[in-house]
């Protein structure tokens, strides 16, 4: 897991803003429109260094196909307190033990609103799940969260394993209308704890990358 955070750390916002890392994306596995196959010839033809394919609460994707490019990536739905959050999980073995347990059961679970909304995971449990698997994790787009206190929420997840923060995120194009805090504060937050990695990813979608 020490290598993967170093690897991860030697990126910058610079990779992410100028289109060679993209750490957050959605295939038809979930709630995308494209094939894992599109979206990795996509992303290699223009350049991309390193992506992460995100599904919903799923890694099937990642057992169906491998490539120097694609960082296994799943990004779970979880219920932290009264914070429903989008917890990203990279760069663990998919198929141990340990991560099973915490994927959907069915497509639904993976794609459909209301199911992900009944999706009570243990976050510490998960978290230590995905350690013991070899990965990290991070938080999700935090800006989007209706907590009280953004701080309060990362730093009750750093104290139960949370490696690293969505830091490069378009919410002016995705979530201008569902934010409840600022940009601003994210950026803050991430030089506030500078153990934090920083990451980034378009949230991705459609067909063609």
């Amino acid at each position: 897991m020490e290598n993967l955070r170093t690897f991860l750390e030697s990126f910058t916002q610079e990779d992410y803003r100028n289109k060679k890392i993209n750490l957050h994306i959605h295939t038809v596995y979930s709630d995308g429109e494209g094939s894992p196959e599109q979206i990795i010839n996509s992303a290699k033809s223009k350049g991309y260094k390193l992506i992460s394919i995100t599904d919903h609460n799923t890694v099937e994707p990642h057992k169906q196909i491998k490539d120097e490019i694609l960082l296994s990536g799943v990004e779970f739905d979880c219920w932290f307190g009264y914070v429903f959050i989008h917890l990203l999980g990279y760069g663990f073995d998919v198929s141990h033990p340990d991560i099973q347990p915490f994927l959907a059961k069915n497509k639904k679970d993976t794609e459909a609103v209301l199911p992900r909304l009944f999706s009570f995971r243990n976050v510490k449990n998960l978290i230590e799940a995905i350690h013991n698997a070899g990965g990290i994790t991070v938080l999700a787009h935090p800006a989007c969260y209706w907590a009280l206190s953004l701080d309060k929420l990362v730093k009750d997840l750093m104290d139960i394993g949370l490696d690293g923060i969505e830091v490069y995120y378009p919410y002016p194009n995705l979530r201008r209308f569902v934010k409840f805090h600022s940009e601003e504060e994210v950026i803050k937050l991430a030089e506030k704890y500078p153990q934090l990695i920083k990451t980034g990813g378009t949230d991705f979608h459609g067909k063609i990358f």
